[in-house]
């Protein structure tokens, strides 16, 4: 009796338990790496107090640490797609964990910026390895569980921002950084072991998907050939750049304002300015990316763009005239962030729907290492201001960047993914 070779066995198909169940884990993952980068702000003022290096050296860790998580995830995504999620992300649960130890006792910049890569490269094989694994496991809604597992990275810190800001004033961010990096770490590494990535012919593709899917699989090197996928880089850069900004200088521009102490209450709560803002902006943060993600199921990748790039343009400049008053400074602060976020569901969507399923996470990495070069940036953003005496170049740049994308995204983006599929 011959014995069938594996691939020759019919696999079952998966049922939503272990679909969600797998979507759920990744985002898990997503939520214990969401203070690498969103709670950075709370830290960069304590840092300068203690050692008066300056608020655009000390924000140079930030950019590596973007730049770290990006711009690997290619690599990283190959090795994730060629041996699966579970040892590649548990592993990085140990790099995260290190980085912010590293933090807590950093007494040179040096050490701050090589925590900041450690940390980045920790990062980046989980955002990749999540956000791919949520890709593949759902074809048939791709752009709501993209925009789920990036809710986690996105809204992940909302419940950590007022323990940490807390735990920085009352124990000093060393104690901070030290405690919330290895229970992060730690979380990350056993979550992990639950991951992996659906079998041949385990998930189904879509009979007739609302949005237009790609029939073949391209290989790496076939995307960085293609004129569309550049046409995504440079607008993925040119909006990141507006909320990478905020996200990283929100804590500056609210102290340059002087609105980040002054109580503010909206809903019958009562915070600091800043508090309340970094707050609210990471739940709207992450809930934009389920929203935005399952509108354009609906309505189409590029119309979708178009209404949050412009949502977002207008919001930054509003945000600069009316920052000075508190209550202002929060709601606008949000608006932000809610036009900001959805970039992390509409384009690793896209780029699924146009390359294929196969090598999902290689290609999205590619891709995603437009965020670190939008992370290029953020240190500008201090450079200019303090030549300039004011933050109304940034916002203006940030602002125009993003109406341009909106345009782009039916203007340019529209036609060629149409002749681009219509080719394949």
């Amino acid at each position: 009796m011959s014995v069938l070779s594996q691939s020759a066995i019919p696999q079952a198909k998966a049922g939503a338990t272990t679909r969600w169940g797998q979507l759920v884990f990744g985002i898990i993952c997503m939520v214990m790496i969401a203070n690498l980068q969103y709670g950075w702000t709370l830290f960069v003022n304590p840092i300068d107090q203690k050692y008066h290096w300056g608020r655009a050296a000390i924000q140079i860790a930030f950019t590596i640490f973007v730049v770290t998580e990006t711009w690997l995830v290619p690599i990283e995504g190959y090795l994730i797609d060629k041996f699966g999620p579970k040892v590649m992300v548990c592993g990085s649960g140990f790099l995260v964990a290190i980085a912010w130890v590293m933090n807590s006792v950093a007494s040179s910049l040096f050490v701050l910026y090589v925590a900041a890569a450690i940390g980045g490269i920790g990062a980046g094989v989980i955002y990749g390895a999540a956000v791919g694994n949520a890709l593949k496991w759902f074809p048939d809604r791709r752009g709501l569980a993209a925009g789920l597992t990036a809710a986690g990275f996105g809204a992940g810190s909302a419940l950590t921002v007022i323990p940490i800001a807390n735990m920085i004033a009352n124990s000093g961010y060393e104690s901070a950084f030290l405690w919330f990096g290895l229970g992060q770490g730690l979380v990350v590494a056993v979550v992990a072991l639950l991951l992996r990535a659906p079998q041949p012919n385990e998930v189904a593709a879509p009979a007739a998907p609302t949005v237009a899917q790609s029939q073949r699989d391209y290989v790496p090197k076939e995307v960085m050939k293609a004129p569309v996928f550049w046409v995504m880089y440079l607008m993925f850069v040119m909006v990141g750049a507006g909320g990478l900004m905020a996200t990283a200088q929100l804590g500056p521009i609210a102290k340059d304002f002087n609105v980040g102490n002054v109580p503010v209450s909206i809903l019958g709560l009562t915070l600091p300015a800043l508090t309340f803002a970094l707050s609210i902006d990471r739940v709207l943060n992450g809930v934009c990316r389920p929203f935005f993600g399952w509108v354009s199921d609906n309505i189409g990748r590029e119309n979708t763009m178009f209404i949050a790039f412009l949502l977002e343009g207008i919001g930054i400049y509003a945000l600069f005239y009316l920052a000075s008053n508190p209550i202002h400074f929060v709601i606008l602060s949000g608006l932000v962030f809610f036009a900001w976020g959805e970039i992390y569901s509409l384009f690793p969507a896209m780029s699924t729907d146009l390359f294929g399923r196969k090598f999902a996470t290689t290609n999205y990495g590619l891709l995603y290492t437009a965020k670190g070069t939008a992370a290029l940036m953020v240190p500008f953003a201090n450079v200019l201001t303090t030549a300039t005496g004011s933050w109304h170049a940034v916002f203006v740049v940030a602002a125009v960047l993003n109406v341009i994308a909106a345009v782009m995204a039916i203007a340019v983006l529209r036609p060629m993914r149409k002749r681009f599929m219509a080719a394949g």
